[in-house]
């Protein structure tokens, strides 16, 4: 195994890396920073886009352009313009809440949470954005959305509500979209936002079914078997790693955002290689293709 700077971004709060299968490109936000990244899979040819507000999540579209979750809702974002173009704002009298985490379903949903900008108040939601882009709400009570994944047959949802502590699963009806049976799939060492043993952020799952997981603020990378159990754990060079995707030609690069500035003033920044995009190899593990959104 080996791990590699493969960017140097400095992002405030990098997030959400996403491998696209058709172009062969990875792509990644700056929710802080208001920016949109594109690189080949060795982190050459970077490309960057401003955005008008903090951005949560990213999707692209089958239709080309992509999907995204700002501050102010869900919205069409045109790579040749930079252009944002409004869909629906779920919470549009909810000034201390913004969207986060997001991923498109088998079926080309896009789902995508939000969060309390304060991460104090469980004033965030789940939604979902169907591609006839009306949007329901479908958990609520949450303060940091984040982690939503699906297992290979896309029968089974994986989030989390950060500061919970817990990774959650759901039954998922591929043809409604709708959750149930609600339970813990894994709890972390601690939920105690001033011990630096972590919580969990950013997930994917694997061809195998197994879920990664950034812990943030521990700087580590946790793999979790089907039944919850911990597979695997990696520790990294940076303590504030946020969120992990497979790509690379064979799905078998782990990438890995991180932070620059930690949101959070009781935990000390990263240092140089804080903000920084970094990929594992040699893991021995593949990915799932990531869907476009139908919309």
């Amino acid at each position: 195994m080996e791990i590699k700077q493969l960017v140097d971004g400095n992002n405030l709060l990098g997030e959400g890396p996403l491998w696209d299968v058709t172009e062969q490109r990875l792509y990644w936000i700056d929710s802080w920073g208001k920016k949109i990244f594109r690189a080949a899979p060795d982190g050459s040819e970077l490309e960057t886009w401003d955005v008008p507000e903090m951005i949560g999540s990213m999707a692209l579209r089958q239709q080309g352009g992509a999907v995204i979750a700002l501050r102010t809702g869900f919205h069409f974002f045109d790579f040749a313009s930079a252009e944002c173009e409004l869909i629906f704002d779920p919470e549009p009298d909810m000034a201390d809440t913004r969207l986060n985490d997001g991923k498109v379903d088998k079926r080309g949903r896009f789902i995508a949470g939000s969060m309390d900008m304060t991460e104090q108040a469980a004033a965030g939601s789940l939604y979902r954005l169907e591609p006839d882009l009306s949007c329901h709400k479908i958990e609520s009570q949450i303060k940091v959305s984040n982690g939503p994944c699906w297992s290979p047959d896309g029968q089974t949802f994986y989030f989390t509500d950060t500061w919970s502590g817990e990774l959650w699963a759901y039954d998922y009806a591929l043809e409604t979209g709708e959750l149930s049976n609600k339970r813990i799939f894994a709890t972390c060492d601690s939920a105690d936002p001033n011990d630096d043993s972590g919580v969990p952020d950013g997930s994917t799952v694997d061809a195998e079914g197994f879920v990664w997981n950034a812990l943030v603020y521990a700087g580590e990378i946790i793999r979790y078997a089907p039944d919850g159990s911990v597979d695997r754990r990696i520790d990294l060079p940076v303590k504030i790693a946020t969120s992990v995707m497979f790509g690379g030609a064979d799905l078998d690069i782990l990438y890995v955002t991180s932070i620059a500035k930690s949101p959070q003033p009781q935990f000390p920044d990263d240092g140089p290689l804080g903000g920084s995009l970094f990929a594992i190899y040699g893991l021995g593990v593949r990915g799932i293709e990531e869907p476009r959104f139908a919309g």
